[in-house]
């Protein structure tokens, strides 16, 4: 069997909250494989939110191990994670958070400055991306004067340009009306044929639905997963049913 895209095994993560301690993620183990689409699903506080973090490298666990790409990257120092998080990592979020003064095209190319790429080779590369997302038409225009879908798309954009081994989409289609939400979930699917890795973070069903792989968490242990690899069940899940037969 191929190594993983993705292996995480027992990841911990623990806040304080006044005197109390707070566990965000408890135990919680997972494995991607390329080419996947993963819905992450659960209501508000279930540490869908910090999972995706700690597999966007924007965070570090408590405990446990994380490995992508066959590199163990939990507890790699803050600059490896910022360079790999640039090279094989592109973000969703729920707001597109376009640079206001800075056209389409100039924000798909910002994560390739960041990269070194040259001038004309960011222009060329933020173009096909825009291309690829339908908006070749848009590519002078400001934020301002594109939809809220458009500007998602831009966002999207500026996730793919780099290539990136996995793109992590957090509430992607919240701020937008379910017109716009269903056509940039099929642009998602259209980017997942194409070999797309996508783990998208939600707590609506109908999204879930639309990926070929959905994993919930409750009270931050993972508590069903629909495509694990075959396996005993997760100590995660063994725990949280512990914890719920004891309730």
């Amino acid at each position: 069997m191929l190594e993983p895209l993705i292996r995480a095994n027992n990841l911990e993560k623990r806040y304080r909250v006044g005197g109390s301690v707070v566990r965000a993620i408890c135990e919680v183990s997972l494995a991607v494989d390329s080419g996947e689409y993963v819905a992450v699903i659960g209501r508000s506080g279930s540490g869908k939110s910090t999972l995706m973090s700690f597999l966007g490298l924007l965070e570090t666990p408590d405990g446990g191990q994380y490995v992508l790409k066959g590199l163990e990257v939990a507890n790699l120092d803050r600059n490896r994670r910022a360079a790999l998080r640039c090279r094989e990592i592109g973000f969703v979020f729920q707001m597109a958070s376009l640079l206001a003064r800075s056209s389409a095209l100039e924000n798909v190319e910002l994560p390739l400055a960041y990269a070194g790429i040259s001038r004309g080779e960011r222009r060329r590369k933020a173009q096909n991306a825009l291309d690829r997302v339908g908006l070749s038409h848009r590519l002078d225009h400001w934020p301002h004067q594109l939809s809220g879908g458009e500007q998602q798309r831009v966002a999207i954009a500026r996730a793919i340009v780099n290539e990136p081994a996995l793109i992590l989409a957090d509430e992607p289609t919240g701020a937008v009306d379910s017109k716009t939400a269903d056509g940039i979930l099929s642009l998602f699917e259209d980017l997942n044929r194409c070999d797309r890795t996508i783990i998208i973070v939600t707590h609506a069903p109908d999204v879930a639905r639309r990926a070929r792989r959905c994993v919930t968490l409750n009270d931050g242990y993972l508590v069903e997963d629909s495509g694990a690899r075959p396996a005993s069940r997760s100590r995660s899940a063994v725990r949280a049913g512990e914890a719920h037969e004891l309730s």
